[in-house]
């Protein structure tokens, strides 16, 4: 309440800008990552519901899930162009958030039109395709605006606040969004959604990057100086500046420790719904509540806890905790398997590796901001989100595969490697080096 008071003190001074205020960088990017989760909460958790509750194959649902996850892939082709372009004078990367909400909003209206989209998969992969194409749009213009703006000293809890947000965001549009699917139909329910999901944009419409920017194309203002010393204005610049920040030891072993965390949460993402509906005999209804209770709880824990954690006992000492109980609890899934009729069993799993992806992304995010260069910060920091997705989107492709072969059980097993795989090449990650690198790079660069 008193950080909305301030924000509320702070419009009658009429200093709504982002790089002067924490309180306004804490309630603006929170603000939109709750909407990052609208089109991941129904592209990725609503709909492969309801196509299990409809009897859809594992290897379908997968199939679906893995291309709707592709864009977030291709969001390294975004930043770079996010770096290169944008309209100064109404900040680096706030233009681009505008436009990306935009384009949003109209995907949500388009999947809405897919003519029987339970019998027309391929329909449907393309319609979510293009909703996650511009989600991972609006995601790369927003992490890029706040690794620029945010403090170092304030970025484990930025990231805390952004990443449960946007948990909160998918339970929200999880639990909506299958309520509105099963009482209203497909067609109707995903644009009334969409209308809902409008209102977002008045979030970047309303605060500006730094002082004397533009509200709007149209209104006065001009670009800042510190926007104007770090923006680069060619490729060539761009892309030297990123190979050179990228081959510091630390950045290599970021890349593949956050690609296996992608392949656990791709993995998660595609084989809760099919095993509670599918194995279980559950609901897409009792699924969609039950994961958005946890998602809510997870989220409030992740947006007051988790980043205090990392901010007080640092991101490689709280990874390897994180990721060592992941396995924990996946070894334990399998050896309580005789018990896997009782819900609180299946309830208390989802619970606690809920909760654990949630404060495992907080320290990978607030990893991958310290290892950033401002100066190509949206590219270096979407290339590790985008290695990370990469890994994601195969992981929830391999999830038909895998229970063509094994047993539930096994796969559990199996799942536990890949954070197994991310615990040992972190350990490799020193943030003191890295940072006296790119001080260094920076001098070389100016």
């Amino acid at each position: 309440m008193n950080a909305f008071r301030s924000a509320i003190q702070l419009g009658r001074d009429g200093k709504l800008f982002l790089s002067e205020n924490a309180v306004l960088r804490y309630l603006n990017f929170s603000a939109l990552y709750l909407a990052q989760g609208a089109p991941e909460g129904i592209t990725f958790y609503a709909i492969p519901a309801w196509l299990a509750m409809n009897g859809k194959t594992p290897t379908e649902i997968a199939t679906y899930v893995g291309v709707v996850g592709i864009p977030w892939s291709f969001k390294i082709l975004i930043a770079p162009v996010m770096d290169r372009f944008t309209i100064l004078s109404m900040g680096r990367k706030r233009p681009w958030v505008i436009f990306g909400q935009l384009c949003l909003i109209i995907s949500f209206l388009v999947i809405g039109l897919i003519p029987d989209p339970l019998n027309n998969l391929s329909g449907l992969m393309i319609a979510g395709f293009f909703i996650s194409f511009f989600g991972a749009f609006q995601d790369v213009a927003t992490d890029g605006m706040a690794v620029e703006l945010v403090p170092e000293h304030q970025q484990a809890r930025a990231n805390g606040l952004m990443w449960g947000s946007k948990v909160i965001g998918v339970a929200l549009t999880l639990a909506g969004g299958t309520a509105l699917i099963n009482t209203l139909g497909f067609s109707t329910a995903i644009p009334f959604m969409s209308v809902a999901f409008a209102f977002f944009i008045l979030i970047p419409l309303g605060f500006r990057e730094r002082p004397g920017e533009k509200l709007l194309p149209w209104t006065k203002g001009k670009a800042s100086q510190i926007s104007k010393s770090i923006q680069l204005k060619s490729w060539k610049k761009i892309l030297k500046n990123l190979f050179k920040v990228f081959i510091l030891p630390s950045s290599l072993f970021l890349a593949p420790s956050i690609c296996f965390n992608g392949l656990l949460n791709g993995f998660m993402d595609t084989l809760l719904p099919i095993y509670t509906i599918q194995e279980l005999g559950w609901t897409n209804t009792s699924y969609s509540q039950l994961y958005s209770v946890v998602t809510v709880v997870s989220g409030l824990f992740g947006m007051f806890v988790g980043g205090y954690l990392v901010d007080f006992y640092g991101e490689k000492k709280m990874l390897s905790i994180y990721l060592t109980s992941f396995i924990a609890s996946l070894f334990l899934m399998t050896s309580l398997s005789a018990f896997w009729g009782y819900t609180t069993i299946i309830f208390s799993f989802i619970l606690i590796v809920t909760q654990l992806s949630v404060f495992i992304s907080i320290g990978y995010f607030a990893s991958a901001m310290q290892l950033s260069f401002k100066r190509v910060a949206a590219t270096q920091f979407t290339l590790y989100m985008a290695i990370s997705n990469m890994g994601r989107a195969y992981g929830s492709d391999l999830v038909g595969t895998l229970k063509e072969t094994f047993s539930w059980d096994q796969i559990f097993m199996l799942i536990a490697l890949s954070p197994a795989i991310s615990l040992v090449t972190m350990l490799f990650i020193n943030f003191k080096k890295h940072k006296v690198a790119i001080y260094k790079l920076d001098l070389i660069t100016n």
